[in-house]
């Protein structure tokens, strides 16, 4: 038996990178997944890939920039399975430029997506929880939402916004049964790491790595664990937290926000 064996669970942005890996490892771990984002092709492959490997999964078409959809998953989770018990809120979006050249659609879609989003999937699935008598939650933060980097700074702004959401709510309902955590990677090997750092350029990748102490990117199922890990009866007793997993790129920040800044 897994550590989430019985239990149901919903991740957004399933459809690649840390998402479609959370979407597996949870399954793996004996949850029954609701896997949405917008993109139904991948939802299918992700599907498949679990139900190939005996677990139990339900792709839901989602934008999370709209309100009935993400309403919409959360009810497809319980009238399938009966409640909601687990939720990480992972969809976001990421504009790496400065900030004298970041537009007002820069800033628009990534308030929709990396705040707005995570609120409306926090509201409904808060709802879900309150009347299954429990759960808990881990929004997808980011290192950016604690420390600085040259070129994010609206983004970062998002994710300092997303981590505060997750203290109020977490001191809000911790009495209720429920718990609220966050994951706040560093560089991962995603389809955003590739877009936004160009991992797919050999030389942007060693200087990706370099800002990272054990001078390597991430992997999706490195973040894809600790999701697995706060959802369990393991984590219990920890609600709150932001939960640090960047291969000690913060431990060094001022270094690396160094380098970033002879770099540009």
């Amino acid at each position: 038996m897994g550590i989430l064996t019985g239990k149901v669970a919903i991740v957004t942005g399933a459809s690649s990178g840390i998402g479609f890996a959370t979407a597996v490892a949870l399954a793996a771990e004996g949850a029954k997944v609701v896997a949405s984002a917008r993109r139904a092709a991948q939802g299918e492959k992700l599907i498949a890939l679990i139900k190939d490997r005996g677990g139990e999964a339900t792709w839901v078409n989602t934008d999370v920039r709209v309100e009935g959809d993400v309403r919409e998953m959360v009810r497809t989770a319980v009238s399938k399975y009966g409640r909601l018990d687990c939720a990480f809120n992972n969809a976001g979006t990421g504009v790496m430029k400065p900030l004298h050249e970041t537009t007002n659609e820069d800033y628009d879609a990534l308030m929709d997506v990396n705040l707005r989003g995570a609120f409306w999937c926090m509201k409904y699935e808060l709802q879900a929880m309150l009347e299954g008598g429990g759960g808990s939650i881990v929004n997808c933060a980011s290192v950016g939402g604690t420390g600085a980097l040259p070129g994010i700074s609206v983004y970062s702004a998002t994710k300092s916004a997303l981590l505060a959401l997750t203290r109020g709510a977490a001191v809000e309902y911790a009495q209720r049964g429920i718990r609220v955590n966050a994951v706040s990677p560093g560089v991962v090997e995603s389809e955003m790491g590739t877009s936004g750092w160009r991992l797919d350029d050999p030389r942007a990748r060693a200087f990706a790595s370099s800002l990272h102490p054990m001078n390597r990117v991430g992997a999706p199922e490195e973040i894809a664990s600790v999701v697995s890990f706060l959802f369990s009866d393991k984590a219990s007793f920890l609600t709150g937290q932001d939960v640090i997993v960047d291969g000690g790129l913060l431990a060094a920040a001022n270094g690396a926000t160094q380098m970033l800044m002879a770099a540009r």
